[in-house]
C-alpha cells in the first residue's frame, strides 16, 4: 500500500498487538497526532511502539529518534519499501539507560523482517525494568527531580558558581537536582533558550535518570516556558519561581504572607493561559459576541482584583509600621540594620548579639520576616537592631517591589551592618549584588560597617586580615561572641547619640516583629 500511494504509513502498536492507530503520511514523513490520552511517567515508556516504512530505502532518520525520545516510545522502526512494494529490512531502536558512554539509545542492525525472532513483550518490560531499577539506585527523597539548566555567552563566566547558587535555592525548597547542563552560545534561542538540538539532548537525559523537572537558571518569558513545555513534556520553571516558591514556605507574618502573594500573582497573570479557549459562558459563532468572559478572562480579572486588594492590604501595614517607626524615634534609641547577602549569617550574628532565638539555618532565605531586638554595648548604651531579608543577584522585579515595604524600615536606620561571607569564593560579588539593591534604594549613602563573617572558615588568617584593609571591615564569627567585641566597638563609635533617659518605654517594642 505504502509503495502504490507513495506515501509513508506507520502503525502505533500497543504491548497486547493491537493497532492503536494508523497514520497516513506523504512520501517524506508522517505526523504523529498528540498522544496525551497514553501513558507517561520518568520510569515508563509509553507503551506504544511505531512502525512505519521508509520510500527512499534509508535507515531511520534523526526526525525518527527524537520522536522516539520525546514521545518516550517503547521502539521505533523504520521499514524499506522496495521497488516493486515488496518490504526490505526493518531499521530499529530503543532506548536505553543511563551509561558511560553517554549514549541515549541503541540502534541494532538492519534485519529482514521475517527473520526477526524477538518477544517484544518481555524485552520492553525488562528494558523498563531496568531503567526503574538504575533510576532507584539515585537518592530520591523528593518528589520533584530536576536538572539545572544555563546558558552562558562567555565561557567560563561564572556559570558553574551560578548552578550551584540554584542547586542550593532548589534544595531549599525540597527538589532533588539530578543534573545540571550549561550551553555556551552567543544569544540565547529566543523561542527554546537554549539550542533545539540540545534541549532534545536534555530531553533525552531526562528520560534516561528519572527527572521530571527542568529550571532554568533565568527568567524564561511565557512564550519561552510554554514552547520548552511542549517539546520536553516535562515541568518548566525558572529561577524566579523557585525563589517565590522559597519565600511562600517561609513566609510566616501577615505581612510577609500579603509580599508573598503580591509577588506571586504579579508574576502569574502574564503567564496565565488555558489551553482551551472555548470555555465562555455564552455560545460561539455569529451572534455570539457579547458581554461573555472567557474563563481565562475571568481568571485575569480575578487575579487583578486580588492584587488591588493585597496593595491596600499592604498599604495598610506599611502604616502601622510608621507608627512604630513613630515610637522608636521617640524612645531616642538608635537603629542598626543588618543588610547581606542570603546565608550570610545575619540571623546567627543577630541572635549571638542579643540573646535573641532567631531561625537560623544554613539554608538561603531562613529568614523573611524583619525582627527587632535590643542591643546592650559595653558602655551601658543602646540601641534597636533589625534582620532584615536577605539579597540575591538578579533579584527579581516581582519580589524587589512587593518587599519594598520591608526594605523601605532601611530608610529609617541610623548605620548599616553590611555582613558578607568571606569563605564565600564570589564574596566579591555578593558585596556588588547587596550595594546595587542599596542603590536602587536609594540608601547606599547611609553610615555603615562591613563585616566579613564565618572568619573561623578562613583559612590564610593573613589573607584575611589583608582582605579586612582592602574592604574596611571587621572579621568575626557570628557564633562565637568573644569574636565581637570589635565589632561593638566599632558600632558604638559609629552610632549617633540618640539615647536619653526615657530609653525604657521602648522594651515592649524591642522584641516584636518588623
Amino acid at each position: 500500500m505504502s509503495g502504490s500511494l507513495n506515501r509513508q504509513i506507520g502503525l502505533l502498536i500497543n504491548r497486547k498487538g493491537e493497532i492503536s492507530m494508523v497514520i497516513l503520511g506523504d512520501h517524506r514523513g508522517i505526523f504523529i497526532p498528540g498522544l496525551d490520552a497514553f501513558r507517561a511517567a520518568s520510569t515508563r515508556f509509553k507503551g506504544l511502539r511505531l512502525i512505519h516504512t521508509h520510500l527512499n530505502g534509508a535507515g531511520l532518520s534523526p526526525e525518527d529518534l527524537t520522536d522516539l525520545s520525546h514521545l518516550r516510545l517503547d521502539m521505533i522502526g523504520a521499514l524499506q519499501v522496495q521497488e516493486d512494494g515488496s518490504p526490505g529490512k526493518l531499521f530499529w531502536a530503543h532506548l536505553i539507560p543511563e551509561n558511560p558512554q553517554g549514549a541515549y539509545w541503541l540502534i541494532h542492525d538492519p534485519q529482514e523482517p521475517h527473520r526477526m525472532n524477538l518477544n517484544f513483550l518481555s524485552f520492553i518490560t525488562a528494558l523498563e525494568d531496568e531503567f526503574a531499577r538504575r533510576q532507584k539506585s539515585r537518592r530520591i527523597d523528593a518528589a520533584e527531580k530536576a536538572i539545572l539548566v544555563r546558558v552562558e555567552k562567555n565561557p567560563p563566566g561564572d556559570a558553574e558558581a551560578s548552578l550551584e547558587e540554584l542547586r542550593q535555592l532548589a534544595s531549599t525548597c525540597g527538589v532533588e537536582v539530578f543534573d545540571a547542563q550549561i550551553q555556551y552560545r552567543a544569544q540565547p534561542d529566543p523561542k527554546y533558550l537554549v539550542g533545539r538540538g540540545k534541549l532534545s539532548d536534555i530531553d533525552l537525559r531526562a528520560t534516561q535518570i528519572g527527572a521530571n523537572l527542568l529550571i532554568f537558571d533565568h527568567e524564561l518569558t511565557p512564550a519561552q516556558a510554554r514552547s520548552i513545555g511542549d517539546f520536553t513534556g516535562l515541568k518548566i520553571i525558572d529561577r524566579t519561581q523557585v525563589i517565590l516558591d522559597i519565600f511562600a514556605r517561609r513566609a510566616h507574618s501577615r505581612e510577609g504572607k500579603i509580599q508573598v502573594e503580591l509577588a506571586q500573582l504579579k508574576y502569574l497573570l502574564p503567564r496565565l493561559a488555558h489551553k482551551d479557549t472555548s470555555l465562555s459562558r455564552l455560545a460561539g459563532g455569529i451572534g455570539g459576541v457579547g458581554p461573555g468572559e472567557t474563563k481565562l478572562e475571568i481568571d485575569r480579572r480575578r487575579i487583578r482584583e486580588r492584587i488591588h486588594r493585597l496593595e491596600k492590604d499592604l498599604k495598610s501595614v506599611a502604616r502601622s509600621h510608621g507608627q512604630r517607626r513613630g515610637r522608636r524615634e521617640k524612645s531616642g534609641l538608635p537603629v542598626i540594620s543588618i543588610v547581606g547577602y542570603t546565608n550570610a549569617g545575619k540571623s546567627t550574628l543577630l541572635n549571638t548579639l542579643t540573646k535573641s532565638a532567631v531561625l537560623a539555618e544554613d539554608k538561603l532565605f531562613a529568614t523573611l520576616d524583619t525582627k527587632s531586638a535590643r542591643l546592650r554595648f559595653p558602655q551601658d548604651t543602646e540601641a534597636i537592631i533589625t534582620d532584615t531579608v536577605g539579597f540575591i543577584r538578579n533579584l527579581p522585579r516581582q519580589l524587589f517591589s512587593a518587599f519594598r515595604a520591608t526594605l523601605d524600615e532601611l530608610q529609617e536606620a541610623d548605620l548599616l551592618l553590611h555582613v558578607i561571607d568571606v569563605s564565600s569564593s564570589r564574596f566579591e560579588e555578593q558585596i556588588s549584588a547587596v550595594e546595587n539593591i542599596l542603590e536602587e534604594l536609594e540608601i547606599h549613602d547611609k553610615p555603615g560597617i562591613r563585616v566579613f563573617n564565618k572568619s573561623d572558615r578562613f583559612p590564610d588568617k593573613e589573607l584575611l586580615q589583608t582582605l579586612c584593609r582592602r574592604f574596611d571591615a571587621v572579621a568575626v564569627s557570628a557564633p562565637d561572641k568573644t569574636s565581637l567585641f570589635g565589632l561593638l566597638q566599632k558600632i558604638e563609635a559609629a552610632l549617633p547619640d540618640k539615647n536619653f533617659s526615657g530609653r525604657r518605654n521602648y522594651d515592649s517594642e524591642a522584641g516584636d516583629s518588623g
